[in-house]
């Protein structure tokens, strides 16, 4: 259990704030595109920080507190770490534009529960812009 410590806490991440996709509808798994594109720079740059500090042996990674599979020098659990992260505050970020630009009660209404609830050939706000 110690050694998947590291993994269960970005998995409980992603749930805590998998919810936003669907309540206050962040849409941020509906762009994968999008996300791929946020991402990408994001982990290649701590990637290659990782690398280097590994390297010249600024840090290493706790074998107590890590599963001990790697990708090259680097653990799993670290770019679990560097993928996850961002994704949730991308899905935090989304959600505060949502509610800010648009209230709660409109995000609410515009997300997965109020699709139904919308009236016939009223259209979603967003798609307007």
């Amino acid at each position: 259990m110690e050694r998947s410590q590291y993994l269960i806490v970005m998995g409980l991440c992603v749930l805590v704030t998998l919810p936003l996709e669907f309540v206050l509808d962040a849409r941020v798994y509906r762009r994968p595109r999008r996300l791929l594109r946020s991402l990408l720079p994001t982990v290649a740059a701590f990637v290659a920080w990782d690398i280097l500090a590994i390297r010249l042996g600024h840090w290493t990674f706790s074998p107590r507190w890590t599963t001990g599979w790697r990708v090259g020098s680097i653990p799993v659990e670290e770019i679990t770490f560097f993928l996850v992260i961002p994704l949730c505050a991308l899905l935090s970020f989304e959600a505060v534009q949502n509610v800010r630009r648009d209230g709660w009660r409109t995000t609410l209404r515009a997300g997965s529960l109020g699709r139904f609830a919308r009236t016939a050939g009223e259209p979603d706000r967003r798609e307007l812009v």
